[in-house]
């Protein structure tokens, strides 16, 4: 009983805060680092579909430009913008991940099986209403709409994989070392 009094609940919540802050940082990291790996995937191997190798890029800013220009504002489209978009979006979606397994019990990364498994899903369903947008913005045929997303789902796949992984090696390692 008296160890229940004594209890300082203060203590426990700059704890919870901390693994908050570091969960964001290490999404933040695994963002970035899955952003890199599938840009270079993806600029490797879109030339052997006979595409552009910054084609990605290229869909991403003319989507956003599109967009945009839905509601009035001229936004200059191309690969400028959809580099920049791509790596925001890769940096924010890797934080809130990140924050997410670190503040979320049930999403407690305790395995790094579990990690890319939450990884793969998160990106999955959180990247679906990105993906439906260039073929609706953009215009594009039946048969574009069908390979865009069955090369999306693969790329995005990877991007949640390397997201999980880095996450769940950074929060078990700093896990690690506040309990050594």
């Amino acid at each position: 009983m008296e160890e229940r009094l004594q209890h300082d609940s203060r203590a426990e919540g700059a704890i919870g805060s901390s693994a908050r802050t570091k969960g964001l940082v290490f999404g933040l990291v695994a963002g970035l680092a899955a952003t890199i790996v599938i840009d270079l995937i993806t600029m490797g191997t879109l030339p052997f579909m006979g595409l552009r190798a910054d084609g990605g890029f290229s869909v991403i800013g003319d989507t956003a430009a599109g967009f945009f220009s839905l509601f009035g504002i001229d936004v200059t489209g191309g690969v400028p913008l959809g580099v920049v978009l791509h790596y925001l979006i890769g940096l924010a979606l890797g934080a809130i991940f990140g924050a997410g397994v670190a503040h979320i019990d049930a999403l407690r990364l305790n395995s790094v099986k579990k990690g890319l498994g939450l990884g793969i899903l998160y990106t999955e369903i959180i990247s679906l209403p990105i993906l439906v947008m260039p073929p609706i913005i953009l215009s594009w045929t039946a048969s574009a709409a069908a390979q865009w997303f069955g090369f999306s789902f693969v790329m995005h796949a990877i991007w949640g994989i390397v997201l999980g992984v880095v996450v769940s090696y950074g929060l078990r390692s700093t896990v690690a070392t506040e309990r050594g």
